[in-house]
């Protein structure tokens, strides 16, 4: 502050100086003038003046340095009281331009909140055609063509889910509720659910769950675990997809195994960023890179931390450790 201070003054500095140079130069030149009692009174001067000058920072910079401190954000209670009236100046300017962030902020946030709405009504809509569709094609008799239409529908129902967690997920500590879940129904719901894919792509399930049961919020799990083994089955051929439980250092660990096409080692640090797809398979054009990025999003919220374990060619391994149980006083006192 104090560079930033002498930068602020340095014209007035510059001319203090040049003024009592000037005055030495004028008693040098004039001989009945006399140098050393005019070099005594410019020495006292320049004292005063550096006394004149610690003062003044410290009186001038209180505000600034306040200002500084300040939070970058739109709460007004911590703003520094002004003294002079360029800082007044200052102040005004500050709070307007605040009160105005806070009526786009507001608006925004009301044009997105009506928009938010308006989709998941739009999505809740939707459903309810999609649920005749379905039943109409467990009507069908013929094999292939409803195999065909499932696959399809599955496609239109994930994608739909997908976009209703994703408009959820920043109000998700709002819609948490913890309690004692159990692994197994949520799993083989979701197997269920994926069943005509997999009985399409030809893979298979071996599930050994050491720990069944876990302490969560049962609807945000089974999202995380649909789009684990989405992605499984989406990169798998002909395989088994194996999930595992068990307890390692007082955590539940919950491992989703296929032995599908892998990620690349230089791709794994980006699988969970918003948009992210592939470097090694550009011609993936059905990928949308949210999925993953929704499941980091939703596990953070539960504080289920998600390690991944993936060799090009030879498949991935997703590892979801739960918290212990003491860890979840961070989340109810959201």
């Amino acid at each position: 502050m104090i560079r930033k201070y002498v930068a602020e003054r340095i014209s007035w500095i510059t001319f203090f100086i040049s003024l009592h140079l000037f005055i030495i130069f004028v008693a040098y030149l004039d001989s009945a003038l006399p140098v050393k009692p005019i070099m005594y009174i410019v020495f006292l001067s320049l004292i005063m003046f550096c006394i004149f000058l610690i003062f003044r920072y410290k009186k001038e910079t209180n505000f600034y340095k306040r200002l500084e401190a300040r939070e970058d954000n739109l709460d007004l209670s911590n703003i520094a009281e002004p003294d002079s009236p360029f800082e007044k100046i200052i102040e005004s300017s500050i709070i307007t331009q605040t009160e105005l962030l806070k009526q786009a902020a507001e608006k925004s946030r009301m044009t997105l909140e009506q928009e938010k709405d308006e989709l998941l009504a739009w999505i809740h809509e939707v459903k309810t055609p999609l649920t005749a569709m379905h039943l109409m094609i467990d009507r069908l008799d013929e094999g292939m063509l409803k195999s065909h239409l499932t696959y399809e529908w599955l496609r239109i129902h994930l994608l739909l889910d997908q976009q209703l967690h994703q408009r959820r997920i920043p109000f998700i500590e709002n819609d948490l509720y913890m309690e004692n879940t159990d692994l197994e129904t949520i799993i083989f719901d979701e197997i269920k659910t994926l069943q005509s894919w997999c009985i399409q792509k030809g893979i298979g399930f071996d599930i050994q769950l050491d720990v069944t049961e876990v302490l969560t919020d049962a609807k945000w799990l089974s999202f995380i675990m649909r789009q684990l083994l989405t992605n499984s089955i989406k990169y798998s051929e002909s395989a088994d997809i194996m999930i595992f439980s068990h307890e390692q250092a007082g955590q539940t660990v919950v491992e989703v195994k296929d032995s599908g096409r892998g990620i690349d080692s230089k791709d794994v640090s980006r699988i969970f960023d918003k948009g992210f797809t592939s470097t090694t398979n550009h011609r993936d054009r059905a990928a949308t890179g949210m999925g993953l990025y929704l499941t980091k999003k939703a596990a953070d919220s539960l504080l289920i931390s998600i390690d991944v374990k993936s060799e090009l060619g030879a498949g991935t391994t997703m590892a979801l450790r739960f918290p212990k149980r003491n860890d979840f006083v961070n989340i109810t006192s959201m």
